[in-house]
């Protein structure tokens, strides 16, 4: 009687494992006709089950049932994303079940590549289909201009195959524009440990994001020393070095660096900017102004060289017209109208750059403030009445009192 009651239990487990088996087959054969979700309550249920759960090919078929679900979703919302993460999810169990052994029958058909134009029957539905796909819908919504899904499938992307650069930078350049600053540079820090990629603009964008967005200047110095190692004669790095010395006020690192920098590239009217601002920081206005103006001979229409031109005009105009008011009266008869006209001459001088600025900017109201109050100085009443037109239709008839 042990021995019928043991048989028989030996083939009701039999049975069961059989049972489930036929429900992974069921499941394979719903996949191949196209009965998505049907395949997919099938291996969810072959998945909870212990005969079928720890054999490496249930999640894989799983997997295979969410790529073409995946690819067959043309409405490329959030939701398409969740199913590629989880076709990836179920990709990375069925290798980690096998080692992640590529070589083995397992990682075979995970990585079994894809030959464009199958018939759809023919089709592997491997991981690297998924990537395809993802490569797919990403143009696509990059070309409707839906950054938001744009970004998710090249993050898709790069999540499925991290060798690929280009999919890694177009997901940080994309969050970078959306905002994603933590996202982006997690690409950008990914891409420049990468030996043979050329990484010099993920270093531009990474070491902007950690000054400009970040605010720590320090962190973002670090990775300009690193990028200079990697990039010496790159002359936008250089400008990065300055300013960044320039933000930790550390103005003769910033001197000596600038000085270098112009030695290689001394029409950079970046950099001759900078060597103005430090030259202005440390008293040297004329030395100052001489820079600024290179930069604008340089490039005329660098909107910054022109205003800091214009800017040190009036600084001297200012600080004649301040020695005027400190003169006993004596020296007032003698000196004034002679001090008067060097000062009237001044502001005269700074009047074409803020012209220059204002024609690169022309909804600047400062500039237009500017041209005003150097007009009214020298009783130009037809350029007064004209910026105060500009400033009127720009702020109100009573935008002098704001």
């Amino acid at each position: 009687m042990k021995k019928v009651i043991l048989s028989l239990a030996l083939v009701a487990i039999a049975s069961g494992a059989f049972a489930q088996k036929k429900v992974v087959s069921s499941a394979e054969k719903n996949f191949k006709k196209g009965d998505l979700e049907v395949a997919l309550t099938e291996i969810d249920a072959a998945l909870e089950n212990p005969e079928t759960k720890d054999n490496p090919e249930t999640p894989l078929l799983k997997a295979r049932i969410l790529t073409k679900k995946f690819g067959q979703d043309s409405s490329n919302v959030a939701s398409t994303v969740e199913t590629g993460r989880a076709a990836l999810a179920q990709f990375t169990k069925a290798m980690e079940m096998s080692g992640n052994d590529k070589e083995s029958k397992i990682g075979k058909e995970v990585y079994k590549e894809e030959i464009p134009d199958l018939p759809e029957n023919f089709k592997p539905y491997s991981i690297r289909t998924l990537k395809n796909a993802a490569f797919e819908k990403a143009l696509t919504t990059y070309e409707n201009e839906d950054m938001e899904m744009a970004y998710e499938f090249f993050n898709l992307m790069s999540d499925i195959d991290p060798t690929d650069t280009t999919s890694s930078f177009n997901a940080g350049y994309i969050a970078n524009d959306l905002g994603k600053y933590e996202d982006a540079k997690k690409q950008f820090k990914k891409l420049i440990e990468i030996k043979e990629y050329n990484k010099l603009s993920s270093y531009y964008l990474l070491i902007q994001i950690i000054s400009s967005e970040d605010k720590n200047p320090e962190e973002a110095y670090k990775y300009v020393t690193r990028a200079r190692a990697d990039y010496p004669d790159d002359k936008t790095l250089s400008e990065f070095e300055v300013q960044l010395l320039l933000q930790m006020n550390k103005m003769d690192e910033a001197m000596a660096s600038v000085k270098t920098a112009l030695a290689a590239d001394p029409n950079n009217p970046g950099l001759l900017l900078r060597y103005g601002y430090l030259l202005e920081q440390s008293g040297d206005m004329d030395g100052a102004l001489v820079e600024y103006k290179k930069s604008v001979v340089a490039d005329p229409n660098f909107f910054e060289g022109n205003y800091y031109t214009g800017a040190i005009y009036l600084e001297q105009a200012k600080a004649i017209l301040s020695k005027i008011n400190d003169l006993s009266d004596a020296e007032w008869e003698k000196n004034a109208p002679t001090m008067t006209k060097q000062a009237e001459g001044l502001y005269a001088e700074a009047v074409p750059y803020f012209e220059k600025g204002l024609s690169l900017k022309p909804d600047n109201v400062e500039i237009m403030e500017i041209l005003y109050n150097v007009h009214v100085r020298l009783k130009n009443t037809a350029e007064v009445e004209k910026y105060n037109k500009m400033l009127v239709a720009k702020l109100g008839a009573d935008w002098m009192e704001k």
